[in-house]
C-alpha cells in the first residue's frame, strides 16, 4: 500500500461522519447507519446507539461486526470507482471510567448529540478494527490488518 492508500484510509476514518454498520442478531444479519468516531491510533471507532434501535442488540463485548465507510458519489462519478474501505471486527466494552471523555469528544464531533448523551437508552460501543479491504480505485483492493490502521495514524501529512 502506498502512502496515498494511507491517505485513504486515515481519511475516511476521521473525515467521514457516517459508517454503514452489519451486526448479527438471532443468527441473521442486521444493518444501521451510525455516526462514529475514531479513537487515536485508528485501531478503534466508537458509536453511539439507542438501546430501541434492532442494531443495538448485536452490539454486545465480543460480537462480531462488519461495518463500510465511503466517499460520497460525486456527480458524473462511476458508482464503481467509489472509494471505500470495508471493516471487520469485534465490539469491545466502554468502561465507566472512560464515560466522560468519550461522551466530551463525541459532543464536539456531534454537537446535536448533547440530547442523546444523557438519555439512558443511548450506550457507546467501541469497535476493534482487526481487518477488512480498503478499496482506493479501478484495480486497487488492498488488504487490512491492525498494522495497516497504524501506518494510516501514523502517516505525516
Amino acid at each position: 500500500m502506498e502512502s496515498t492508500d494511507l491517505k485513504l484510509l486515515r481519511d475516511l476514518l476521521t473525515a467521514e461522519k457516517l459508517v454503514t454498520l452489519a451486526v448479527v442478531i438471532d443468527g441473521a444479519p442486521v444493518a444501521g447507519v451510525l455516526p462514529f468516531l475514531a479513537e487515536p491510533g485508528l485501531a478503534t471507532l466508537l458509536v453511539h446507539t439507542s438501546q430501541l434501535a434492532r442494531h443495538s442488540r448485536g452490539l454486545t463485548p465480543g460480537a462480531p461486526f462488519s461495518a463500510a465507510i465511503h466517499l460520497p458519489l460525486a456527480p458524473g462519478l462511476d458508482a464503481l470507482q467509489s472509494q471505500r474501505v470495508v471493516l471487520e471486527g469485534h465490539v469491545e466494552a466502554v468502561l465507566l471510567g472512560e464515560q466522560a471523555a468519550i461522551t466530551a469528544a463525541w459532543v464536539q464531533a456531534f454537537p446535536s448529540a448533547a440530547m442523546t448523551v444523557g438519555l439512558g437508552d443511548f450506550t457507546f460501543h467501541r469497535l476493534r478494527l482487526e481487518g477488512g479491504r480498503l478499496i482506493s480505485g479501478f484495480a486497487r483492493a488492498f488488504g487490512l490488518s491492525p498494522q495497516s490502521f497504524a501506518d494510516a495514524a501514523a502517516l505525516v501529512g
